[in-house]
C-alpha cells in the first residue's frame, strides 16, 4: 500500500485513481498521520433480468395504435 501526503495526492490525484482502478490501495496522509485511503471498487456481478420472449409474445393487442389515436386527437383539438 502507497502512502502520500495531501499535497502530493492534490497534485498527483489522476495517477492515484488509475493506479486505484488497477486494484492498488493509497493512504493519504495529513501531517504525517493516515487521514484517508483510496482502495478499488468493490466490482459487483450484475444480475442477469429474466427473459420476457414468452410473456411478450403472450400479450395481444386490442383496437388501435395509440399513435394514430394520438394523431387523431390532436387533428380534433385543433379545428
Amino acid at each position: 500500500m502507497d502512502s502520500v501526503n495531501l499535497k502530493e495526492a492534490r497534485r498527483r490525484l489522476g495517477a492515484l485513481v488509475g493506479a486505484a482502478e488497477r486494484g492498488e490501495a493509497t493512504v493519504i496522509t495529513r501531517r504525517g498521520r493516515p487521514a484517508a485511503r483510496l482502495v478499488p471498487l468493490e466490482r459487483r456481478r450484475l444480475k442477469r433480468l429474466p427473459d420476457l420472449t414468452a410473456f411478450r409474445a403472450s400479450i395481444k393487442v386490442k383496437g388501435r395504435p395509440l399513435s394514430q389515436m394520438v394523431i387523431e386527437g390532436r387533428r380534433e383539438e385543433r379545428y
